[in-house]
């Protein structure tokens, strides 16, 4: 078994329409956030060299991507998702970190922003240098926005001119950030994770070994 977190690129196309099935499943259960992406969405992105893909063997288990607004100014990491199966393991904090990493290469003087109603993703991005603002100091490209029309909270958001809602805004400074701490971080996440991995098969190997049973021979073997 092999896992790998790595920059996307074309030869990752066929994952595409998993890693949108996830997505919307990860919608439908949180009730916010994640806007629909298209596979043809996500295999543009791939393309560009502006996503991270987490893989188990040939399995993609997670995945996220970089989008900018009004230029170079602003970017986000969307769509982060996990596989079910993955869940509490340690593997978003690591893509987080990757994605982060990629898109302080990419956009080294942007501002990278996130909207997110996940206790979870704010204390990860609070430990990446990301701060709380208001949605104001956001971008205000109305494509993003539009973004948020699947959600269900998207009232909210108009009726307060889209100054408020229930996702809370943050915003980090990538140009105050330097290139040797997002690889130090990038690296112990994905070494965190792959120790909890290594640590869940000796469970299962010793809670295997409870339940081995004798087979029963065969009435022709001698």
């Amino acid at each position: 078994m092999e896992l790998t977190l790595t920059v996307a690129n074309s030869s990752h196309f066929q994952y595409a329409q998993t890693i949108t099935e996830i997505m919307e499943d990860a919608a439908k259960i949180r009730g916010t956030g994640i806007a629909r992406r298209k596979p043809e969405y996500i295999q543009q992105k791939m393309a560009e060299g502006k996503a991270v893909i987490a893989l188990y063997d040939d399995r993609v288990i997670g995945f996220c991507y970089i989008e900018n607004w009004e230029g170079e100014k602003y970017v986000a990491n969307s769509g982060l998702i996990v596989h079910p199966d993955f869940r509490n393991s340690g593997l978003a904090r690591a893509i987080k970190k990757a994605i982060f990493d990629l898109s302080k290469q990419k956009f080294p003087n942007a501002k990278l922003f996130g909207i997110t109603t996940s206790m979870a993703v704010m204390k990860i991005n609070s430990d990446l240098g990301y701060k709380p603002v208001t949605f104001s100091e956001l971008t205000q490209d109305e494509t993003f926005w539009k973004g948020c029309q699947g959600c269900k909270n998207h009232d909210i958001l108009q009726r307060t001119e889209r100054k408020m809602c229930l996702c809370t805004g943050m915003v980090c400074d990538l140009s105050k950030i330097t290139q040797v701490q997002t690889e130090t971080n990038k690296k112990k996440a994905w070494n965190n994770f792959k120790e909890f991995m290594q640590e869940r098969k000796i469970r299962l190997q010793k809670k295997a070994s409870l339940f081995q049973f004798q087979k029963k021979p065969n009435k022709n073997e001698k």
